[in-house]
């Protein structure tokens, strides 16, 4: 493994600390601000920045999100992944010590299961740590991210109402946030090629501006109606299989190529799917809390 992509994923360890650290910050944040309206985004969002818990959780998000682009640069997407992947074993930690967060044991096993098989699902891409991997095809490119972001718009409206509404605005956020993760690793390429201008205007910055922001107020949605836990464990199972699932898919990372290796995947993705489904409570207990 190369130094580069050994700094990568060191970069990409912060990542997982900062993302948890600020979505727990921004959850306290807004749950004190009013309800998000979806039809009204500007507006909600000024509502939020007024809130200094979530002012706090965004300048954390922020510095997390500095160090995600330097990983993305630096290393293979699946392996960054997978290392924040793994760091989303402290999440229940976290929230249960430091933000005295009432963690069920159905929370702590989801969530562990989920990191496992999150682990697993990048681990078993292949011999990837050698290079960066950010070259990429135009067309596959723009598939992949018009029907992620494309779900990620459908899901909000099955959500209003029901009883998991947090847990599936969490989904949508981080299916908003591996379009803009996956286009991020595609712009980095472009880095060493094209000046600072040339970047900004490049048609992925505004991809991953849209996207971002999107996700933001998705998410800001799902933590004000859902619990934190369950909603911060989706958020982060939708974004990192699907950033996972964008190495081979779209910049072409090698697979395994015998039969245990493609096993071993299969059964990641089971897993991944098992636990994030598994982590919040069922319909009637989900309804028995917000009753209180």
């Amino acid at each position: 493994m190369s130094v580069s992509v050994q700094i990568g994923l060191l970069l990409a360890l912060a990542t997982a600390f900062a993302s948890v650290l600020g979505f727990l910050y921004k959850h306290r944040g807004a749950v004190q601000s009013p309800r998000v309206d979806m039809r009204r985004p500007l507006r909600s969002s000024f509502a939020l920045f007024l809130n200094p818990w979530y002012v706090l959780g965004i300048v954390i998000a922020l510095v997390g999100w500095g160090f995600h682009v330097g990983a993305l640069a630096l290393a293979p997407i699946s392996l960054v992944q997978a290392t924040i992947a793994g760091g989303l074993v402290l999440l229940t930690v976290t929230a249960d010590r430091l933000f005295a967060h009432e963690v069920t044991r159905r929370e702590w096993i989801g969530v562990a299961l989920a990191a496992l098989g999150l682990a697993f699902l990048a681990a078993s891409v292949g011999e990837v740590g050698d290079e960066a991997h950010a070259d990429y095809e135009v067309a596959r490119l723009v598939g992949y991210l018009g029907v992620v972001a494309g779900a990620a718009v459908v899901v909000p409206f099955f959500a209003v109402g029901r009883a998991h509404e947090g847990v599936l605005f969490g989904a949508s956020a981080g299916m908003f946030w591996a379009a803009s993760d996956t286009a991020i690793k595609a712009l980095s390429g472009n880095l060493g090629e094209s000046s600072v201008a040339g970047i900004l205007i490049h048609p992925l910055a505004a991809v991953i501006a849209l996207a971002s922001l999107a996700g933001l107020i998705v998410s800001a949605r799902g933590l004000q109606t859902g619990k934190a836990v369950p909603v911060i464990a989706v958020t982060s199972v939708a974004a990192n299989a699907l950033t996972i699932a964008a190495g081979p898919i779209v910049f072409a990372e090698p697979m395994p190529e015998d039969a245990f290796g493609v096993a071993l995947r299969v059964g990641a993705f089971a897993l991944v799917i098992c636990a994030a489904a598994m982590t919040p409570a069922p319909v009637s207990a989900a309804r028995a809390v917000e009753a209180r």
